[in-house]
């Protein structure tokens, strides 16, 4: 049973901050309590342990970053909403001070790092799941710009070229933290996709 003080949408928010920007190694249970205001034995009797509470905590986020990726995904010129989901994503890595990166990515990286050599079956299946899901958005969004006439290309391979490149820029954000880097890296891969915007007035002028 939890305590009547207990929040429990407000305790993920707080534990996944931390984990985010400690990682779930540097992240203790202590800390989280200490920043919720709680016993840390309210956090065993809810959650069981610190990976379990990690899981939840990724849960929720995972919920809320792809309702904010069919949002940008949702509506609009293809250009424009491709060009909205890199922003987002890069945005995304900038966030906090210091800037805390993709907590998909770095976690990924923690746990392939652990002594062991073997990433956590359950925490790498969440992390797959969001990448996946996001995806499939991608996938859905290229599908219609190519029955617009937008897109000529797979999207399905798109899509994994979009993502994979998102990891990419993870790892960059990382390594050099020049957010200008980012947003050109961006900028050119929906070149690469759609062409240039020089490119596209061109072809609509030959078209007319």
């Amino acid at each position: 049973m939890r305590p009547r003080e207990f929040d429990h949408d407000e305790i993920l928010r707080i534990a996944f901050e931390q984990f985010w920007r400690k990682g779930v190694r540097g992240t203790s249970l202590s800390d989280i309590a200490r920043d919720a205001g709680i016993q840390r034995g309210s956090l065993y009797n809810a959650f069981g342990s610190k990976e379990a509470l990690f899981l939840c905590a990724y849960e929720r986020y995972s919920g809320d970053y792809l309702d904010s990726v069919r949002k940008v995904l949702g509506s609009g010129a293809l250009r424009k909403r491709l060009t909205a989901f890199f922003d987002m994503t890069i945005t995304n890595f900038r966030s906090g001070s210091p800037p805390r990166g993709c907590p998909t990515t770095r976690g990924l990286m923690e746990l392939a790092s652990e002594q062991d050599g073997e990433l956590d079956d359950r925490a790498r299946q969440a992390f797959a799941d969001l990448i996946t899901r996001i995806t499939d958005l991608l996938e859905d969004a290229l599908s219609q710009g190519a029955e617009r006439g937008e897109f000529d290309g797979d999207p399905e391979a798109a899509a994994l070229h979009i993502m994979t490149v998102t990891r990419g820029l993870a790892v960059l954000e990382r390594a050099f933290g020049d957010e200008t880097q980012l947003r050109d890296i961006a900028a050119h891969t929906v070149d690469l996709l759609l062409g240039s915007k020089i490119q596209g007035r061109r072809r609509r002028s030959r078209a007319n």
